[in-house]
């Protein structure tokens, strides 16, 4: 029963309870399929705070948190965060609470209840403190808990990234919201969706204290707020956002104004900013309502739409950006527009919509685009040798509680001991078992008793999943999958059944049990006249299941169980959903590798699942042709290593807008080899990037035809690489190596050149660094060069150790520098130090350095290996 409602709830005016209460009724509407599962709950006794808490919830949420969960999981939630607000000592105003403490979503990560837990680990650490010293000491909790690691793009849990230890930037400020929200303080986590002047992106969290948002590294404490390694980056971004569930008023800067969320732009707390308005007209310079206008951010050799925003019934829409370099790009109706744009030089532009085709076949553009400049940082007060060393201690302290709980994983004699007894491989159960890190026990206990019943395909299962999954996928999960797949199998070979029927994964989904779901959802009939002819499935979801989409990031995040019961869900979610049909009914299916779209194979080939909503081309038959890209033999030995996403990338036009196709990530392997691509237009884009961020780039236009075999030489322009001279490097400085031996730099550099950088390995930057040289080990090896990689004694980690990091080149050794005397007085400049870790450097044979970098930089380890080429 719902109590009821004076207008003083939360500070909510009628008006304002009123707009909910009309975005919940159009909720519990979309919802009906799953009323009881979800709403029931207004039938408990409700304080008048529960249920306007429970109502904006539901007013806001994502129609894949409609489809895969129940309402007392929200009720719970609301419960727990209105008791935490009551216990702890600090005074939050209602709209802060509501819309940075309340909600239960921060990212894309699997929703499950974990405040409590997180509260009683941190209050009593927290509330006797004040809140912005509470920040502070969640931040160190936090780095006990985990630190980073590079990952796929799905969103662990924070008791998921608790389990694992480790994670991705997304994953560690998610975690980092969710604790801070548990003992309620405000938080949000902001994102760089790309940055401007390398090919990467980042988040980190901020959080509201007395009056004031202050910015944290998620899991990377310092001593202070605001401050963190990615400071000098965030002075070169071009956006700098959060999203928030509501119909937010500000007071920042709102982006876009959404009907489901409020997209807030906070850059200028960061970056210098300018806001440009875009004025689209048709061809009879008439303004343009709703078209669409992309923002677009190089990136990944991809024009990456930072913002999209409709234009006003003017034609207008605004935007507020760094002063670098954006493509503007704005369509409607198949008509579409396009301009460069310098931000530093432009805040009013005019685009007409008076295409409908890309340029003649065969066109190429030659331009740069421009980062915002590297800037200086505001001046800090240097904090004291004892602050420094107390805060060191604490990191310390975090490595070795996270140290601890690591050891408390599966071992490789004990997973030895496993394979032996269950007649498994040994180093096949221990490779499972180490990627399961925190869930190794379950799934060592998953093996156990599953062998037995399923032999080897138990094993198989776990193979076949992403590394991720095995960390938060449990025994019911694993045991629905394996059985469920081999009641299915029939005469299917094994190249068939693993990847289209046995994986569970279909995209990036969360893993859930739906084999047995869908097995009985069915008749027999239904069944098998589905298993003949499963265009009779297309056309059953078809007609079935309506599209919406209201969150952009969350598409294809719904579990294929709950958007079946929903009847509801966006593009990406239905097709996802169908492939776990077929694959439950022993219809080998996928998503297809480059188009993701929905596949289903006959006779041993795939065919495209024909849906009709929300499909560009409405269903229709679109007949393939075959792309082979060229090397560009007249362009020398400069010309670049082709790698998708790192300098090349091929995108369709589809709608005005062109969709880059997903080729993997680092692909290097496609010259000269026929890419099976749907007829249409075409551009690919390829790109230099400069050391300073600037990209030289260039567009090659083309069209495949039905049928068509077309050969494109694939050409990139032509940069002059400088090779000055920085300074020299002193050969007799003093140093020891890992095992303790005194050195110099005489025993280590040869008479070659050499590749020298200082790190701090418990910090991202320096962990991209030890990543790009693990994945450049061939060029590397084949360079010879010696590669020294200094750590200083207050960066020296108790968890550090070289052998963690086998995949690097042959001629790597870590060395240990205690003064730093050996760090060169270049990196002495205000930027450059501010810049901080890893600092790099490449000798040449005389010593001298040719090429220095400091603090994050993607691709660094690249540019190193074209100047030792040339030194």
């Amino acid at each position: 029963m719902t109590m009821s409602t004076p207008t003083s709830v939360f500070s909510l005016s009628q008006e304002t309870l009123a707009f909910i209460e009309q975005k919940f009724l159009a909720k519990q509407q979309l919802a009906k399929s799953r009323e009881q599962q979800l709403f029931h709950v207004f039938e408990y006794e409700l304080t008048a705070e529960e249920s306007w808490a429970l109502k904006l919830l539901f007013a806001y949420m994502p129609a894949n948190d409609l489809a895969d969960y129940n309402g007392e999981l929200f009720l719970n939630h609301i419960r727990t965060m209105l008791q935490i607000r009551r216990e702890m000592p600090w005074h939050v105003p209602d709209h802060l609470f509501l819309h940075f403490v309340l909600p239960y979503r921060v990212n894309t990560e699997n929703i499950e209840e974990h405040r409590h837990i997180l509260h009683e680990q941190l209050a009593e650490r927290t509330s006797k403190l004040s809140m912005t010293e509470a920040i502070l000491e969640t931040n160190y909790w936090c780095h006990e808990m985990a630190t980073y690691i590079g990952s796929d793009l799905r969103t662990i849990s924070p008791l998921t990234m608790i389990r694992n230890a480790r994670g991705r930037c997304g994953e560690e400020s998610t975690l980092a919201v969710a604790a801070l929200r548990s003992i309620g303080i405000p938080a949000r986590q902001v994102y760089t969706p790309r940055w401007a002047h390398c090919d990467d992106n980042h988040a980190w969290v901020e959080a509201w204290a007395d009056g004031e948002w202050y910015f944290i590294g998620a899991c990377e404490p310092e001593a202070r707020h605001n401050q963190g390694w990615f400071g000098p980056p965030a002075r070169r971004a071009m956006l700098i956002n959060t999203r928030i569930f509501a119909n937010y008023q500000g007071p920042e800067d709102i982006t876009l104004a959404d009907e489901w969320f409020t997209e807030i732009n906070i850059l200028e707390n960061y970056a210098s900013t300018r806001t440009i308005t875009v004025y689209v007209k048709d061809a009879f310079g008439l303004p343009v309502q709703a078209a669409e206008v992309q923002f677009q951010l190089y990136n990944m050799a991809e024009f990456f739409p930072m913002a999209i925003i409709p234009t006003n019934v003017q034609g207008e829409a605004s935007f507020k950006t760094g002063l670098g370099d954006l493509m503007i790009r704005a369509s409607k109706g198949g008509n579409w527009g396009e301009v460069r744009v310098s931000v530093t030089t432009s805040d009013c532009i005019e685009l007409v919509l008076n295409h409908q085709n890309q340029p003649a076949a065969g066109t190429m553009a030659d331009f740069d685009m421009v980062p915002p400049p590297a800037c200086e940082g505001e001046m800090i007060e240097e904090l004291s040798e004892i602050r420094i060393q107390r805060h060191n201690e604490r990191l310390e302290e975090g490595i070795a509680v996270r140290a601890k709980y690591e050891a408390t994983f599966v071992t490789e004699e004990a997973a030895g001991k496993l394979g032996a007894t269950l007649g498994l491989p040994a180093d096949r159960v221990w490779t499972v078992l180490q990627k399961a890190r925190g869930n190794s026990a379950e799934i060592a206990t998953f093996l156990e008793a599953a062998t037995s019943v399923y032999g080897e395909w138990a094993l198989r299962l776990l193979e076949c999943s992403n590394d991720k999954d095995l960390i938060d996928t449990f025994i019911p999960t694993l045991t629905d999958h394996v059985a469920g797949a081999l009641a299915v199998r029939g005469e299917l070979t094994e190249e068939v059944f693993v990847p289209y029927i046995l994986r569970p994964r279909v995209h990036f989904e969360m893993i859930t049990p739906y084999r047995t779901f869908f097995r009985q959802a069915f008749t027999s009939e239904e069944v098998t006249l589905f298993r003949q002819d499963p265009t009779k499935l297309v056309r059953f979801i078809d007609e079935g299941w309506d599209i919406w989409t209201d969150l952009p990031n969350l598409k294809g995040k719904g579990t294929a169980v709950g958007t079946f019961e929903l009847r509801v869900g966006d593009r990406s979610s239905i097709d996802i959903m169908f492939v776990s049909i077929c694959r439950s009914l022993g219809i080998p299916a996928r998503l297809h590798p480059i188009e993701s779209k929905p596949q289903f194979m006959v006779d041993n080939i795939f065919v495209d699942a024909k849906f009709t909503k929300d499909v560009v081309g409405g269903g229709k038959e679109l007949v393939n042709g075959t792309l082979i890209l060229i090397r560009d033999q007249g362009a020398g030995t400069d010309q670049p290593t082709a790698s998708y996403y790192e300098n090349f990338t091929i995108a369709r036009l589809e709608n005005g807008f062109y969709k880059t196709l997903c080729f993997p990530h680092g692909a290097n392997d496609l010259h000269d080899t026929p890419l099976e691509v749907e007829q249409g237009a075409y551009r690919l884009t390829t790109g230099v990037r400069l050391k300073d961020g600037t990209v030289l780039v260039k567009f090659t236009y083309f069209h495949i035809a039905e049928g068509e075999e077309k050969k494109l030489v694939m050409k990139y322009r032509q940069s002059t690489l400088e090779i000055p001279v920085y300074g020299k490097m002193e050969r007799l400085e003093q140093l020891t190596s890992w095992t303790g031996v005194e050195q110099t730099f005489t025993d280590l550099l040869g008479r070659q050149g050499a590749y020298v950088a200082w790190l701090e390995p418990e910090r991202e930057p320096s962990k991209h660094l030890l990543r790009e040289l693990s994945e450049l080990k061939h060029e590397f090896d084949a360079l010879g060069a010696p590669i020294i990689l200094v750590v200083g004694d207050k960066q020296w980690t108790a968890s550090f150790h070289p052998e963690d990091y086998p995949d690097l080149p042959a001629n790597t050794v870590f060395v240990r520098d205690s003064t730093y005397n050996l760090l060169p007085e270049i990196f002495a400049s205000s930027q450059a130090s501010e810049a901080g870790f890893p600092y790099l450097i490449i000798v040449d044979r005389e010593d001298q350095i040719r090429y220095m970098s400091s603090g994050y930089k993607i691709a660094a380890s690249k540019e190193a290996i074209q100047i030792l080429t040339r030194v």
